[in-house]
């Protein structure tokens, strides 16, 4: 919202919402295609183009799940950092500290559950974690907006700086709503498959994203263009709530994190062949290394990286748009060319050329983007 203000950030997000709703419908669509289920976004990128597709679609979504990994990291330590503030507000421990606390949390969990299914109860809790945070933070938020004076909701900046962040911001949006990772997560799903699929979908992309909506607008109305990154460094209240709030945000961004690490996990699962006991020591011990190590990696980029707004505009140009909209719609034009009318055929070529016009130009948006706040923000930051 900061970067569009109200119109076009209600747009957008609006926009945002049914152009990731059409994309993953494309893609659910395919999920049997040619007889056999794809429960990998990859395998069916393989499976259409060839092994060469497979390589690169797999690129593309480590990529893309690094960053949403990375992110997470950073939520988490930002949220153990506002439960420190609330109590001693000395800025002895500073955010890389505590994003340090936070990989080292997410790896101990990486290590205790060995795949999805095994989530089980946390599924549960985390439901539980993020209502705590969005009922926390939209009463707080509305509660000091009715309080407040006039906000200021104006885009800062020059004309020129305000069209790079607005192609920036669209880049951030679509990353907001889109994974690259449907098939991975539907893959457990019961016949018929892809009537279940289109289900989830669309309950996903109606009633899931009003919780977003929410929180993204009660956020902005109350503090404007002062909005934090992290909503909950903004609102006043009880401290208890606060911290209530600010703990659901670490434990939910934990589950959340092993949720999207997973195709990792389980790449490296399937290409070292671990099988058997998930408690058998040359198990523990494989997860201990592979999956200690990746997130040591995130954690570390988390904490040199703290202001990673930027980079996750940069992701979505160079990865969230080609995997979630140009991939998919040319996948749909490959695999249903003979079914197709010129009027659809004309309609998926349009959206290729489109979204591709859009990456190139939101990778250079970020870029910029990159370039002039370095020179504001320093490694290992304590925002």
């Amino acid at each position: 919202m900061l970067p569009l203000s109200w119109v076009a950030g209600v747009v957008g997000l609006i926009i945002a919402t049914a152009i990731s709703l059409y994309a993953n419908v494309l893609i659910a669509r395919l999920h049997e295609f040619g007889g056999k289920r794809h429960i990998r976004y990859r395998d069916l990128a393989g499976f259409i183009y060839g092994r060469k597709a497979y390589g690169l679609t797999w690129g593309l979504q480590y990529v893309n799940l690094f960053m949403i990994n990375t992110g997470y990291i950073i939520l988490a330590g930002s949220a153990l950092k506002a439960v420190y503030v609330l109590f001693r507000d000395d800025h002895e421990m500073k955010l890389p500290y505590f994003i340090v606390i936070a990989g080292f949390v997410c790896a101990m969990f990486a290590i205790c559950i060995p795949h999805l299914s095994a989530l089980g109860i946390w599924l549960g809790f985390s439901t539980v974690f993020s209502l705590i945070y969005i009922v926390a933070a939209v009463v707080l938020s509305l509660r000091d907006g009715t309080r407040s004076p006039a906000r200021d909701y104006s885009v800062p900046g020059t004309s020129t700086s305000k069209i790079f962040t607005t192609i920036g911001a669209c880049a951030n949006l679509v990353f907001s709503f889109n994974t690259g990772m449907l098939p991975e997560i539907q893959a457990t799903i019961r016949q018929p498959v892809v009537d279940n699929m289109m289900k989830a979908l669309y309950f996903q992309f109606t009633i899931g994203v009003l919780p977003l909506y929410l929180v993204a607008f009660a956020g902005y109305w109350a503090y404007g263009s002062e909005t934090q990154t992290y909503l909950l460094n903004n609102v006043h209240g009880p401290v208890w709530v606060k911290a209530a709030a600010n703990i659901a945000a670490f434990f939910q961004s934990v589950v959340a994190l092993h949720i999207f690490a997973s195709p990792m996990y389980e790449y490296l699962d399937t290409k070292f062949g671990i099988q058997g006991n998930a408690l058998a020591l040359k198990n523990l011990s494989f997860r201990v290394l592979m999956r200690g190590g990746y997130l040591a990696f995130n954690t570390f980029v988390s904490a040199l990286l703290p202001f990673l707004g930027d980079f996750m505009s940069l992701t979505g140009a160079v990865s969230t748009f080609p995997l979630t909209f140009i991939l998919a719609n040319h996948m749909y034009l490959m695999a249903m060319k003979d079914n197709l009318t010129f009027v659809q055929k004309s309609w998926h070529w349009l959206n290729v050329g489109f979204f591709s016009l859009l990456s190139l130009a939101a990778t250079i948006a970020a870029l910029r983007l990159i370039v002039v706040d370095s020179k504001t923000y320093h490694v290992f930051a304590d925002l």
